[in-house]
């Protein structure tokens, strides 16, 4: 993004008071307030999708939310003099939720609970345009990589001291993903269980999340999709659990948040459990190095896969505690 791209404000009905860069993005203020220019490299129809999104969350009043600004032409896009396309949003004044505040990430899940009730798309015809999303799926095409990845492994003839330690412990998190993928497919779907009416984040972490003087604002809704709302849930509680050493405790206070503001059901639970349970932190690691260059492997990577590692029996008790009761 370069300063010729300042001049894509010119196609809106604002007055630039100052502008000023951010990550990957330009911000500006104006006589309407603050708002941030971005690249968008996604279907057209999807940043319409978005915006109606955008506009029945904030007409509800539940949540405050983001919101594309329209073009004087009344278009959601604009495209620089290389056709780059880029749309500008809606922006604020505040800070990024502190995932070591137990009170503000509390907060932050009883936000997400209001944002799902908002985001219920049940009597809108806008739903039935947008794909359904199956984890079950995704988890198909996980676990095919990673039979890739450790044959290729098998295959290897001089290994690296990281690929020694991730053999180590391959099949445990391998045939856990297997075993977790199966009993999803059979236990977590009902018939009818794919007709989703809530329309997720699709990227609900603490980034996304910012503290104004006016509350939580949430933001960065291109990832939006029609999931089960406990995607977002699941996102949320597994990055802080992450960093938690999955603390029970952090937990229940998490789940008991949401519950006070949209109870889950036994169809959630299961769906949260199964997803919570799915070796994922496992499956992104590997990808990362298998579609890397393999001549190298970051000395980061290594402290990820001894974390994962040295975290998993901790895992494995939140799960039995938290979810078998």
């Amino acid at each position: 993004m370069n300063d010729r791209s300042v001049s894509l404000f010119d196609h809106y009905e604002i007055e630039i008071n100052r502008t000023w860069k951010g990550r990957g993005a330009i911000l500006c203020e104006s006589d309407r307030g603050l708002f941030i220019l971005k690249e968008y490299s996604g279907p057209v129809e999807k940043i319409k999708f978005q915006d109606f999104l955008l506009r029945h969350i904030n007409d509800s009043g539940a949540v405050q939310a983001e919101s594309i600004l329209r073009t004087k032409e009344d278009e959601l896009i604009v495209f620089d003099q290389d056709g780059v396309a880029y749309v500008v949003k809606s922006y604020y004044e505040g800070r990024e939720c502190n995932y070591r505040d137990i009170e503000e990430c509390r907060q932050a899940v009883a936000t997400l609970a209001k944002l799902h009730g908002a985001a219920d798309l049940s009597e809108s015809g806008e739903l039935q345009s947008q794909p359904v999303f199956r984890i079950d799926k995704e988890y198909e095409k996980h676990n095919r990589e990673l039979k890739k990845v450790r044959k290729f492994l098998q295959e290897k003839s001089q290994k690296t001291d990281f690929e020694i330690y991730l053999m180590k412990h391959y099949d445990y998190f391998m045939n856990n993903a297997l075993q977790i993928a199966d009993e999803l497919r059979y236990y977590a779907y009902e018939e009818n269980s794919y007709e989703f009416t809530v329309v997720c984040h699709g990227d609900y972490q603490y980034h996304n999340i910012l503290q104004t003087a006016a509350g939580n604002v949430l933001i960065n809704f291109e990832k939006c999709v029609r999931d089960y709302p406990v995607r977002d849930l699941y996102l949320f509680l597994r990055k802080l659990l992450e960093k938690n050493n999955w603390s029970q405790t952090l937990g229940n206070l998490l789940l008991e948040s949401y519950n006070k503001e949209r109870s889950l059901t036994d169809r959630d639970y299961r769906q949260l459990y199964y997803r919570l349970a799915y070796p994922e932190k496992f499956w992104k690691i590997v990808n990362f190095y298998y579609n890397t260059g393999k001549a190298w492997i970051p000395g980061r990577n290594m402290e990820k896969i001894e974390k994962l590692f040295a975290q998993e029996h901790e895992k494995q008790l939140f799960l039995e505690n938290i979810f078998k009761k």
